[in-house]
């Protein structure tokens, strides 16, 4: 697994069966049947068929479980497949089993590239980090750790951006909200002072008259009923001077 996540160099995922001298190959210190489907594994792996070693490199496990080896193999075969976080157990257990430094060094250092590519950022920094700490001079670990420093800090500020614009849009919704309410009540106080406006229009008493107006009101209703009278006299007084003229 090493210099999968460091791009700048075409390498392989770092396995034991092709380790440099550092690394001791493990698969020979097994039975018979654990290094028979270790073996066949690696046949499948060099071709591409990571499915099948995956196979081939359990059954080993089954026959051997005590093998962090075995177990480390697994952990190749799933990252291939880009079963990262599964890659990342596999490889978790190998740690945990392992009591050489070196090897431990190295199921970190694959333990962290998973955990990056889960998108896992700080895990992955210190799986990092404890692999520096049994192997110091590991360009690759201290290449990768510095990578994954570096996408949590981006991570971190993109995060507070998304917060930052969240809390811009809260403010501008609260205040087109304020506006909203004002404007209601605006119009909610302009429709209550009309309608006092109206009951009091109503409920206003009719404007009494003057005394002089009375009087001439008076007089001239007194008036109108006098020339009524005189008239009805003169109607009654032309209609007795009719005569009726009788056939004879």
């Amino acid at each position: 697994m090493q210099g999968v996540i460091k791009i700048l160099k075409n390498k392989t995922i770092l396995r034991f069966w092709v380790l440099s001298i550092c690394l001791t190959v493990p698969i020979f210190l097994n039975a018979q049947t654990d290094k028979k489907f270790i073996r066949q594994g690696n046949r499948e792996y060099e071709k591409n068929k990571y499915s099948e070693s995956e196979i081939s490199y359990r059954k080993a496990v089954d026959k051997n479980k005590q093998s962090p080896d075995a177990v480390f193999n697994v952990g190749d075969a799933l990252y291939k497949q880009n079963k990262f976080e599964e890659a990342g157990k596999q490889f978790t257990e190998n740690v945990n089993d392992n009591y050489d430094k070196t090897k431990k060094s190295a199921g970190l250092y694959n333990l962290g590239n998973s955990l990056l590519k889960a998108n896992k950022l700080q895990e992955s920094i210190d799986a990092y980090k404890g692999s520096l700490k049994l192997r110091p001079n590991n360009p690759e670990a201290k290449y990768n750790l510095s990578y994954a420093q570096d996408l949590l800090k981006l991570q971190q500020q993109q995060q507070q951006k998304q917060q930052q614009n969240k809390q811009n849009q809260n403010k501008d919704q609260k205040k087109d909200d304020q506006k909203k309410d004002q404007k209601d009540k605006n119009k909610d106080q302009q429709k209550n002072q009309n309608d006092k406006q109206d009951q009091k229009q109503q409920s206003k008493p009719q404007q009494e008259i003057s005394k002089e107006d009375a009087e001439r009101l008076l007089n001239s209703l007194a008036n109108d009923e006098k020339n009524v009278e005189e008239k009805v006299k003169l109607a009654k007084a032309a209609k007795s001077k009719v005569r009726t003229v009788k056939n004879w």
